[in-house]
C-alpha cells in the first residue's frame, strides 16, 4: 500500500497542501462522538501508486484497520466524501472488533464477511450509496447465491490464517475479486430488510446472527 519512492514523496507533499490530516481529524471526532467510538492513533501515508489493483478498487485510497490502530492511504482525492467514506469503513471495523470482545486473529470466514459488509452499509448510510465501492453492486443476486452454496457455506469456520479465507474474501487467484465483501453486504442487506435495525446493533450482533434469515429465491 505504501512504498518509499520519488513519486510518492511528491504524493506526500501534495497531502500535506491538501490538508487531509486536519480534514481527517475532523471526521474522525464526528465518528467517535457519533458511535461512542475508541480514542485512537490514525496513520496516513501516500498510497503507492505501482500498485494497480489497489489504485483501481479503491480509486487511490485504502485503509487497514487494527483494533487499537488505523492506517490510511491516500493519494490527493478531490471529494472530502471520498476519504469521509474510507474513513467510515475502516473505523467501523475499529469499533465492531472493539465490541465483539475476540481476538481479530481468532476471527473465521464468516466474522470477516460480516465486518466487511456491515463497514460498507455504514458508509452507505452516513455518505450516501454513491460513496460505496462498486463491489457492493458489481454481483448479481443469482451469482451471490451460486457463490454461497458452491463456495462458502460449508467453509464459513475458516480462520484467518487458513489460505482459503484470504482466497474467498478477496476473491484471489481464479475467485471473482472481491466476492466475499460482497457476499457480505448482501446477507447485510437481507438482515436489514427483515427488521429494525441501529449502528449500535452493526457493532454488537455477532457474525452468524446475520445469516440466521437469509435466503436466495
Amino acid at each position: 500500500m505504501y512504498k518509499p519512492d520519488p513519486r510518492t514523496r511528491k504524493t506526500l507533499e501534495e497531502l500535506d497542501a491538501g490538508e487531509f490530516w486536519s480534514v481527517t481529524e475532523e471526521i474522525f471526532m464526528k465518528y467517535k462522538r457519533k458511535w461512542k467510538g475508541p480514542d485512537i492513533p490514525i496513520f496516513i501515508f501516500p498510497m503507492d501508486h505501482s500498485n494497480a489493483r489497489l489504485m483501481r478498487e479503491g480509486k487511490g485510497k485504502s485503509g487497514l484497520s487494527f483494533i487499537d490502530k488505523m492506517f490510511i492511504f491516500l493519494t490527493p482525492i478531490n471529494d472530502e466524501k471520498e476519504l469521509e467514506a474510507l474513513f467510515v469503513h475502516e473505523y467501523h471495523h475499529v469499533c465492531r472488533m472493539r465490541a465483539q470482545k475476540k481476538n481479530p486473529e481468532e476471527y473465521t470466514l464468516l466474522d470477516s464477511i460480516i465486518l466487511e459488509g456491515l463497514a460498507e452499509h455504514a458508509v452507505a448510510e452516513n455518505c450516501g450509496e454513491k460513496y460505496t465501492g462498486d463491489w457492493s453492486r458489481r454481483y448479481s443476486t443469482k451469482v451471490l447465491a451460486e457463490f454461497w452454496e458452491n463456495e462458502l457455506a460449508e467453509k464459513l469456520s475458516l480462520k484467518r490464517n487458513d489460505r482459503q479465507h484470504d482466497e474467498l474474501l478477496f476473491g484471489l487467484g481464479s475467485k471473482p475479486r472481491l466476492l466475499g465483501y460482497a457476499m457480505g453486504y448482501e446477507i447485510v442487506k437481507q438482515y436489514k430488510q427483515h427488521g429494525y435495525f441501529t449502528e449500535k446493533a452493526s457493532f454488537k450482533l455477532p457474525a452468524n446472527e446475520f445469516t440466521k434469515l437469509l435466503k436466495f429465491q
